[in-house]
């Protein structure tokens, strides 16, 4: 068996098998993944800005699959042939040279999960590529990271505003937008001047309002928690090019700045249309079929973001891609030793959380009540969005070693800087 990408779907899945099956013999599991190790995607707006320490919160693939069952596969795909079940893993070269260091390789499979995740949406609009940075994986976080602290330290000593405008009023970009401004809040208690440089923050959202996928109350009080830290948002504001300076409005105004980020939108990776002929969304998604087989072929599945259940479509979240990663760990191996049919996925909606750095925090339960942004100042909905990401150190490391992660963590945290500035 194959699983491609090593997100929350694809690593949660080869955990249970490798721990299940692959230990013992019963199934030979391969995960391939174009990076090296893997870090929680609900986080990588931290990683970012800064206000979190990624080397922390890192699972090195190689040293995970060793300890649960399964091998690791460096690389990323470039061809499918359904025929001869066959992935082609295209060569690897130096950056910025034509020295290959990995020559194209091949893994062949009987049983191929799809988990490769999602990117966001362009839409294409002119401009976007060649003029946003995006934060769909670690390493552009961390890319960002570092061109956003050169900024500020050059802000610090210059005494100029540094400018960030970000397209996309989702969860991403609203907590990016809020971690940005802790970032520069944990800044100024380095004393680098006796001022601290302005940082004017604007958040771009096409439709009517922010969060749009929570209850209308709680994207008000998210847009006037926003306003209160001073970040200014645009809703109704399509842009409809990019050049080098800032984004043009459809209406021709124009929103400067140094940085801008591009969080709107979801789409599949562009490689799912090279996937000999397998039916794919608008979105690019993989189409399959409610018990996650892909619609022309029985031996693929596709899970998380890049899938699309055509008869039930399901939001692109973690917790969907989680719960299907689980679906099919509980039910693939008798798939695989008797040919039992997979049974249809069933998404059990348990709500959405959403923090906004230190400053505030909502929960909406399935039922549309929410929890929260109340007089804890929505305590309890950032304890909740934290408590998930334990939640899935837990799944992947067990209790004893979890434990040891969540206590290094807070450690690390007490006795440490925490924002990185340096």
């Amino acid at each position: 068996m194959v699983i491609v990408g090593g997100g929350i779907a694809g690593l949660a899945l080869a955990t249970r098998l490798g721990n299940s099956m692959g230990r013992s013999g019963k199934l030979d599991i391969t995960l391939v993944d174009k990076g090296f190790s893997h870090v929680w995607k609900p986080m990588l707006h931290c990683f970012a800005a800064g206000t979190a320490r990624n080397e922390n919160d890192r699972i090195t693939f190689v040293s995970h699959a060793a300890g649960h069952g399964f091998r690791f596969c460096y690389g990323e795909i470039s061809h499918l042939d359904r025929a001869a079940r066959r992935l082609t893993l295209a060569p690897l070269r130096e950056q910025d040279e034509d020295e290959v260091i990995l020559e194209e390789r091949h893994v062949d499979y009987d049983a191929l999960i799809f988990a490769i995740g999602s990117r966001a949406n362009d839409f294409g609009t002119p401009g976007v590529k060649d003029h946003c940075i995006f934060l769909d994986n670690v390493v552009e976080a961390n890319n960002f990271n570092e061109r956003f602290r050169h900024a500020v330290l050059q802000a610090y000593g210059r005494g100029t505003p540094l400018d960030i405008a970000i397209v996309g009023g989702g969860a991403t970009g609203v907590q990016l937008a809020a971690e940005l401004h802790k970032a520069l809040d944990i800044g100024s208690l380095y004393n680098f001047t006796p001022t601290t440089p302005e940082m004017r923050i604007t958040l771009l959202e096409a439709g009517p309002r922010i969060l749009p996928s929570f209850p209308e109350k709680v994207s008000e009080e998210a847009r006037q928690q926003l306003e209160a830290l001073k970040i200014s948002v645009r809703t109704g504001a399509m842009v409809s090019g990019v050049d080098e300076k800032g984004f043009i409005l459809k209406d021709g105004s124009r929103v400067d700045a140094q940085f801008r980020v591009w969080a709107a939108g979801v789409k599949a990776p562009d490689v799912t249309r090279e996937m000999d002929g397998l039916e794919c969304s608008r979105g690019g998604q993989l189409v399959v079929k409610p018990n996650l087989q892909t619609t022309l072929d029985d031996r693929i599945f596709a899970v998380g973001d890049c899938s699309f259940i055509a008869e039930s479509p399901l939001p692109p979240t973690a917790q969907v891609a989680r719960q299907e990663a689980h679906h099919l760990a509980k039910y693939l191996p008798q798939w695989i030793v008797n040919q039992t049919p997979v049974p249809p996925f069933k998404f059990n909606n348990k709500g959405a959380i959403v923090a906004l750095g230190n400053y505030n925090g909502w929960g909406a339960f399935a039922d549309g009540k929410t929890f929260g942004g109340g007089a804890l100042h929505g305590l309890s909905a950032r304890l909740g969005h934290t408590a998930l990401y334990r939640q899935h150190q837990f799944e992947l490391y067990g209790v004893p070693r979890g434990t040891i992660a969540c206590l290094t963590d807070w450690l690390d945290r007490f006795v440490r800087p925490s924002v990185r500035m340096d």
